[in-house]
Formats: C-alpha cells, sequence, structure tokens
C-alpha cells in the first residue's frame, strides 16, 4: 500500500484488444480521479489454469507470480467484466483463482474491490457481475457493492464508451472505491 495516492489495479475479462470492456477500462483509466492511479493488468491470458500442482515456490509460473506481486502491491483491485453464457469469463475466474492463494494470506485478502462490466444484454451482464463479487469474496477481498456499473452495449451511440454519462459513472465509481481504501488505511 502506498502513501498518498491509492493504486488500484484493473483485471479485464476480454482478451480482445478492441472490446467494449478493454475500451470501459481504458476510459476508467484516463478518467480516474486525483489522489488515484489505475493500471490495467495485461498478461491473464499467460497464467495457466490454476492447477494446485504448480502452486508452488519451484513450480509456479512466472505470470502467476508477476500477477500476485502487483495485486499485493496495489490498494484496491476493480474488475471489468464482460458476461459470457451468464458468467464471467474462464480468464477471469482464473485470474481470482490464483490470486486467491495462498488461504487467507492472498493477494486479495482484506483488500478492497469492485467489479464493472459491459455485455450485450438489457442487463448489461449483471450475471457475470455477481459471479466476480462472489468469486472475490470467497478469495478474501472486500467487495464494494457500491461501484456498480453494468453497460447494455446495444445501446452504445457513437461516443461508445466515452459516452458523457459512462465517464461520470466510472469516476464516481472509482471515487467510491478509493473512499473504502482510505477507510482500510
Amino acid at each position: 500500500m502506498t502513501e498518498g495516492n491509492i493504486n488500484i489495479a484493473v483485471l479485464v475479462g476480454s482478451l480482445r484488444a478492441a472490446s467494449h470492456n478493454r475500451a470501459l477500462a481504458e476510459v476508467t483509466v484516463a478518467n480516474a480521479p486525483d489522489g488515484i492511479s489505475l493500471t490495467v493488468v495485461d498478461g491473464l491470458a499467460d497464467l495457466p489454469f490454476y492447477n494446485e500442482d504448480l502452486d508452488t515456490p519451484e513450480l509456479t509460473v512466472a505470470a502467476v507470480t508477476a500477477l500476485r506481486d502487483y495485486v499485493e502491491s496495489v490498494d484496491a483491485v476493480l474488475i471489468v467484466t464482460p458476461e459470457y453464457n451468464g458468467t464471467m469469463p474462464a480468464v477471469l475466474k482464473n485470474a481470482i483463482d490464483w490470486l486467491s492463494r495462498p488461504f487467507q494470506a492472498s493477494a486479495l485478502s482484506g483488500k478492497p474491490a469492485g467489479v464493472i462490466g459491459a455485455a450485450l444484454g438489457g442487463r448489461g451482464g449483471a450475471g457475470s457481475r455477481q459471479e466476480a463479487r462472489r468469486a472475490l469474496t470467497v478469495a478474501g477481498a472486500r467487495v464494494v457493492e457500491d461501484v456498480e456499473i453494468g453497460i447494455s452495449t446495444g445501446g452504445l451511440d457513437d461516443a461508445g464508451m466515452n459516452a458523457p454519462a459512462i465517464v461520470e459513472q466510472t469516476v464516481l465509481a472509482v471515487r467510491v472505491l478509493g473512499d473504502h481504501v482510505a477507510v482500510s488505511v
């Protein structure tokens, strides 16, 4: 944890470079309120599926160690998730699985976490956000329920994720998450 500036890791559940959720993450990072820095964590595709046989100091993959070390070093986590078949993508669940170990001493343990996302359906990916919150809670994070954005991508205009109303939502969500960091420090 850092003095002064609040640092938030952003995990994006879509691997597609031009995805709506990647765009939402980038808009969120670009419009961070003063005193808060957000960084999109790349490399989730490099994580092997969680396997306890690989989760040893001798065998853990470098991408896993890098992810755990980075998330351990930040003050909070923001998940940006699409919805695949009513739930979060496997790549995101896998990252949470790796981050949840070791049990009760993980990189997520006690860390404030928020979940936002975008999906084609009218509910903006409510199922994936709910699943992500549940996984984060079980993994030991302190899920901030007031961090809530669900964008229906079918209704986006030419501004896309840069629409003023969406930017305003991201700024508010990040402020709320930052307030929970300030409380826990």
